[in-house]
């Protein structure tokens, strides 16, 4: 176990800096102060070592400093940092949009855009899809989580933190319940409320779009039905709007495909990238058909730093390591690893009461709740697990409307053996062993 972290040492210090120094509103879920990583661990100031279960937020799917992705780091950072794609375009821009033209699983023609952020990414999706439809509007669902901008706020579905003493939003943006089968919501509920948007709020020939997350991310990793994607690709065909797949946390090899959309056999117009397609270094884009990609006029996309080509060579450096390595399958395996783990420590019966476990690959989350076969979400439970977690030396993360849900973004390339040991401290935490 870790020392503790409420002592008097340098990490107390830091923290104290911290809040002195740094908005209030940028929050912080661990009162330690990071000094070095490899791989998937993490130590702090003091030397303590933390398994990381969170991966800077589904960034490092390839783990700290990947070396395929630091070769490549150090190689271009021996050319150069920056000219600005738009002034002197340069090679690790075009070749990482080949790549992901190439991955994108969007039939006939594609093009790419590079911006630095995932909120960059989704307002630029959107537009893509106005120039290329000629319309304003856009639909979105409850739960799901787009960015911080302003239209991306008007986008996501859950007010605290996110959008509270933060209006008014962006107009045009409207919600629709995402299917979550135990809290009674279903594909039909789904279906249904655009359905009635088109007959109550909005016409459908306003529509440019509507986006969703195909695993939810900051709403509590709920999987869409298969149903859902199916029959949203024929409710876009029927009324000329396009349908964005916000992949931004649920690609990159996360779900065990490189990306999510691949296990629904529906294929998005537009898809949203960043997190770990530069392995933690900022960068987002948006792929799609070529002829949307082409609506804008010149110049209506971009930005100073977008597609920064230090970040774009560390991306080509994911690239190898998915193709060296065997990271789709490695996915895969982790992810059977954590469910049946979790799915035997609830089977106990004992400790924190855990509720519904869920996942695709290894993207995979349980939701605490107030009592054993019970379903009232527990976000004190939740929070406590955490801090739990951590002073035995585990990072996790906490999301989900209702705040009761735990999250878990091992990175891909952790060994068998910290893999389990993680597991080991989380089943500790939760039994209270």
């Amino acid at each position: 176990m870790n020392a503790p972290i409420t002592g008097s040492g340098l990490n107390k210090q830091w923290v104290e800096r911290r809040a002195k120094a740094v908005s209030r509103g940028i929050g912080a879920g661990a009162p330690v102060i990071a000094a070095r990583a490899e791989n998937s661990e993490i130590w702090d100031v003091e030397g303590n070592r933390y398994i990381d279960f969170g991966g800077g937020i589904a960034v490092v799917n390839t783990g700290h400093r990947h070396p395929l992705v630091m070769k490549r780091v150090y190689e271009q950072l021996e050319k150069f940092t920056h000219t600005c794609a738009m002034v002197m375009p340069y090679a690790p821009f075009i070749e990482l949009c080949e790549k992901l033209n190439q991955v994108a699983p969007i039939s006939g023609e594609k093009k790419t855009a590079l911006v630095t952020t995932g909120a960059e990414a989704v307002e630029n999706a959107v537009k893509f899809a106005r120039a290329y439809t000629g319309r304003s509007d856009v639909i979105a669902f409850h739960g799901g989580f787009h960015g911080r901008t302003n239209l991306t706020m008007a986008l996501t579905g859950k007010v605290l933190p996110y959008k509270a003493k933060f209006g008014p939003f962006a107009g045009g943006m409207w919600h629709v319940p995402f299917p979550v089968a135990h809290h009674g919501i279903s594909v039909d509920d789904s279906i249904h409320a655009i359905e009635w948007l088109f007959k109550c709020d909005v016409e459908a020939s306003r529509v440019a779009a509507i986006i969703i997350e195909p695993v939810q991310g900051e709403g509590g990793f709920y999987v869409a039905p298969k149903e859902l994607m199916v029959r949203l690709r024929k409710l876009c065909d029927d009324n000329g709007i396009l349908l964005i797949a916000d992949e931004i946390q649920s690609g990159f090899g996360r779900t065990g495909k490189f990306f999510a959309m691949e296990h629904f056999g529906v294929e998005p117009d537009l898809m949203t990238c960043a997190k770990s397609l530069a392995g933690g270094f900022p960068l987002a884009g948006v792929v799609g058909r070529a002829k949307i990609m082409d609506a804008p006029e010149p110049g209506g996309i971009g930005g100073t730093y977008a597609g920064n080509p230090v970040a774009c060579a560390a991306a080509l450096g994911v690239f190898d390591a998915f193709e060296q390595e065997g990271l789709l399958e490695k996915a895969e395996k982790q992810g059977k690893t954590i469910m049946a783990r979790m799915q035997a420590v609830k089977a106990k019966g004992r400790g924190m009461p855990i509720g519904d476990i869920r996942g695709l690959g290894a993207m995979c989350a349980f939701e605490l709740v107030t009592k054993h076969g019970g379903n009232e979400p527990d976000a004190a439970g939740a929070k406590a697990l955490a801090a739990k977690c951590l002073e035995r030396g585990l990072l996790i993360l906490t999301c989900g409307v209702y705040s009761d849900t735990v999250r878990l973004l091992t990175p891909l390339t952790c060994s068998e053996m910290v893999l389990n040991e993680g597991l080991d401290i989380l089943e500790s935490a939760i039994l209270g062993n």
